[in-house]
């Protein structure tokens, strides 16, 4: 049992793509699940079924390899539970020159760098993907 669903995907997201697992089964909520439709849109994941196991929501993710090798090298979780961590709209930057992701939980819901930065919302700072 875990406290933080979200730190747990990515810590299984990343050990998995770093064993060359063509897949990975993660256990979700309704964030987790946002966070992966940003990261399938944005290219970092191929794409992920969300099913039911018992009582626990679960996702299965199709990772996504470019010549054998991880599309990202490293995903990271930044706001933690024991220390939250937030950013108005204008103090967002890019992310490894724009090749990476930044991801945020806004009013406006969970979006990325660059739809906060549109949309002139900011939010918790939840993960860094690159």
């Amino acid at each position: 049992m875990t406290n933080d669903l979200i730190a747990d995907m990515l810590t299984r997201i990343r050990n998995a793509s770093a064993a060359r697992h063509e897949s990975a089964e993660v256990r979700i909520n309704n964030i987790c699940e946002r966070i992966l439709n940003i990261l399938k849109t944005e290219g970092f994941i191929d794409s992920f079924v969300v099913f039911k196991s018992g009582a626990a929501r679960m996702a299965k993710i199709d990772l996504r390899y470019y010549k054998s090798e991880p599309v990202f090298s490293a995903m990271e979780r930044v706001s933690k539970p024991g220390r939250r961590i937030y950013l108005p709209w204008k103090e967002i930057r890019p992310t490894r020159n724009n090749l990476g992701l930044s991801i945020f939980s806004t009013p406006k819901g969970v979006l990325s760098e660059k739809e906060a930065k549109f949309q002139h919302v900011g939010g918790e700072f939840i993960c860094r993907v690159y």
